[in-house]
């Protein structure tokens, strides 16, 4: 008995270790991987052409889900929110809760989650393709850099393209929450604008415009990393998809939270 037990502690032991070390592996290439980027993105030739084609791709391509997903949002977080500010008789506070919730936290976590389910997963599966049919390779006997044409420009693409979508995200969030404050208490939109507003700071912007960047460069690098090391064929390609869609939610949640901590302490302090 005693022996058994003493092979089962050493055996999660070895477990552990392991999981641990591929822990360590796995920061150890993600940091090698992000350097890589930086680097190849400093360094000519430019590849502005290919840059201006995946932000017109993942901007145009991602505008209908994300118009119809910000609109509802808006309308259903007015909903919920009317009843409890019903009991308090504050209703006249909708307005700023409304902003505040938006402009803070929903455009930018909502709009990450939907381009790391859309572009996440395209990404991934793209590159993952394109690793498992040789094409990476090919390119890179044909002396040309496919780091730098295929992930660089998708990182710095989605980087760029992220404060837009958000921004465009909020203005339908807010045009839902305020089609739905007017239909029950009559309030003009400039009273809505004013009131919605009043509360909203500088740093509120600066803090949304952060987490947009830090949202979309981790879609961009998680989905650029998972396709450009694919491998096992097709079913490679399938695990990268997945992979960069879950990873990504995961990590966005984790900088979600440390963002928000930070801003707190700037705010209160």
């Amino acid at each position: 008995m005693n022996s058994a037990s003493g092979n089962e502690i050493l055996q999660h032991k070895f477990s552990f270790s392991i999981w641990f070390r591929q822990l360590f592996v796995g920061f150890y290439n993600t940091a090698i991987f992000i350097l890589k980027i930086f680097k190849e993105t400093l360094r000519p030739p430019f590849e502005f052409r290919e840059i201006i084609k995946q932000c017109y791709a993942i901007g145009v391509n991602s505008l209908p889900i994300i118009s119809m997903t910000s609109f509802i949002i808006g309308i259903v977080f007015t909903k919920q929110s009317r009843p409890s500010l019903i009991e308090f008789g504050a209703t006249s506070w909708l307005p700023s809760l409304i902003s505040i919730a938006i402009v803070r936290a929903l455009a930018p976590l909502i709009t990450a989650l939907i381009l790391a389910g859309k572009v996440g997963s395209n990404i991934g599966a793209e590159l993952g393709s394109m690793r498992v049919t040789e094409q990476i390779d090919a390119m890179e006997i044909s002396s040309t850099n496919p780091f730098k044409f295929l992930v660089t420009t998708r990182v710095l693409s989605i980087t760029l393209m992220m404060p837009l979508l958000v921004a465009y995200s909020a203005v339908l969030g807010l045009l839902g929450g305020y089609l739905n404050i007017h239909h029950n208490e009559l309030t003009t939109f400039k009273t809505f604008i004013q009131n919605g507003f009043s509360q909203i700071t500088f740093l509120d912007l600066t803090a949304s415009i952060i987490k947009s960047v830090v949202y979309g460069f981790t879609i961009g690098v998680t989905g650029c990393m998972k396709g450009y090391n694919a491998d096992m064929g097709t079913v490679g390609v399938g695990k990268a998809a997945n992979a960069s869609v879950v990873n990504s939610m995961f990590i966005i949640f984790i900088e979600e939270m440390v963002i928000v901590q930070i801003i707190n302490y700037f705010r209160f302090a």
